[in-house]
């Protein structure tokens, strides 16, 4: 079968979930650009920020590893069901909490807490079954690279709505949104037709299959340097979206909704870049394609952090974006069209904690860093970074080749030693 931009959307399942998933994730970064401003508002703080990233992600750092081993051992499908119904309970609560007009930051981090405690144990779950959701497997990274597309292209959509909707109705109307936003997700899920469940002997305890999962990533160096380049983008790079609200605020001297049309825009670029990777032909050198766009989200973060001019600010945000969508999504394609069928939950979790886990620390360094050298620096030195991470990438594709050159050399070296024979 031809492989095009769109092929995933021929599995039934995969449609459903699409449809579902991109109605959720719109709420989703609503409410994301809703707290943001809210915390910012209560505290005007730029470490709070980063200490209101890190209640998000940093339960995910700490337990998706567990969540992978469960997303092996359990069905994913009904993991995914409980997840989404816990992550609905918690936006309904956040919501009243708001509407309340009586709350403190302290509750806003609890429930930030608890959304990162779910989302442990969703994110593997969720990753994984995409495999199950397409029919024929030749299309799971386009699968992959359009469920990007659809995280951006809500990141677009969602913040830009945020920005309008808090200034005319309130924040409140963010959060309940968020809440009905779920139903759609849920209802998809409930109409999917997956093979049955099979359920598997396990001769180890979950501990001992964590370990197991620890191991294959150390067996298969290939696989290890992904994630550990995932994990430095996340730590020093990724958190460089939390300052967008001093940005808008401060520099821009503007509003929510300014803050809104930047956030719009680095979803623009993400987009871009997610449908470019869908667009991919298979068998294209998605490693080397890692390495260029590393390089581009470095050259559009530098140019940003002293951008003067607004609209040419958001260019270059647009820019940084497209390059920082190859980080997650090349990653997990090389992740999960290498790995094995029985190691995948593990792997996956294993680099949800090098994403999830690594923001968090991240946010909390650039958050105090910025409150010493200023956001624009610091943005700046996220930008030289994401450039000597480029390049690292790079030199492993050089050593690679080199690998597989001499590998090549071997196996050539017998066959002509017979025909001398």
């Amino acid at each position: 079968m031809k492989v095009t931009t769109f092929s995933a959307f021929k599995s039934r399942n995969y449609r459903l979930y699409f449809i579902g998933q991109s109605v959720s994730l719109i709420g989703t970064w609503m409410q994301k650009t809703a707290v943001s401003w809210v915390v910012y508002g209560l505290t005007h703080s730029k470490l709070m920020l980063g200490v209101t990233l890190f209640a998000t992600m940093f339960p995910s750092f700490v337990l998706s590893s567990l969540g992978g081993v469960v997303s092996d051992r359990y069905n994913r499908y009904k993991v995914l069901l409980i997840t989404q119904v816990l992550s609905l309970l918690q936006a309904v609560v956040l919501t009243l909490l708001i509407l309340s007009k009586h709350y403190h930051i302290w509750q806003v981090l609890v429930l930030s807490v608890v959304l990162g405690i779910i989302n442990a144990f969703d994110v593997p779950a969720r990753q994984s079954l995409v495999y199950d959701m397409v029919d024929d497997k030749k299309v799971l990274p386009n699968a992959l690279a359009l469920n990007s597309s659809m995280v951006n292209l809500s990141r677009l959509i969602g913040p830009a709505i945020a920005g309008l909707i808090i200034e005319k109705w309130g924040d409140g109307i963010c959060f309940g949104l968020n809440a009905v936003s779920f139903v759609a997700v849920i209802a998809s899920l409930m109409l999917m037709r997956l093979p049955a469940y099979v359920p598997k002997p396990h001769s180890k305890n979950m501990f001992g299959e964590l370990k197991e999962g620890l191991l294959y990533i150390k067996n298969t160096p290939s696989l290890g340097f992904v994630i550990l380049m995932l994990a430095m983008v996340s730590l020093f790079v990724l958190p460089f979206t939390t300052l967008m609200p001093v940005f808008a605020k401060d520099v821009y001297h503007g509003t929510a909704s300014t803050f809104g049309v930047i956030d719009s825009f680095i979803g623009l670029g993400a987009f871009s870049g997610a449908i470019f990777l869908a667009s991919l032909k298979p068998g294209a050198n998605l490693r080397k394609i890692l390495a260029v766009n590393t390089l581009v989200f470095a050259t559009g973060l530098i140019l940003f952090s002293y951008a003067q001019y607004y609209p040419l600010a958001l260019a270059f945000a647009t820019l940084g974006a497209f390059g920082m969508m190859s980080q997650v999504t090349i990653s997990n394609t090389i992740i999960q069209t290498t790995v094995s069928i029985a190691m995948r939950g593990r792997v996956i979790s294993i680099y949800a904690m090098a994403f999830f886990g690594m923001q968090p620390l991240g946010g909390l360094i650039i958050g105090y860093v910025s409150q010493k050298i200023g956001v624009r620096d610091t943005v700046l030195a996220e930008g030289i970074i994401a450039a000597i991470i480029g390049l690292m990438h790079f030199r492993f594709l050089h050593h690679l080749k080199l690998k597989e050159a001499k590998a090549a050399m071997i196996m050539q070296v017998p066959v002509e030693a017979s025909h001398q024979a």
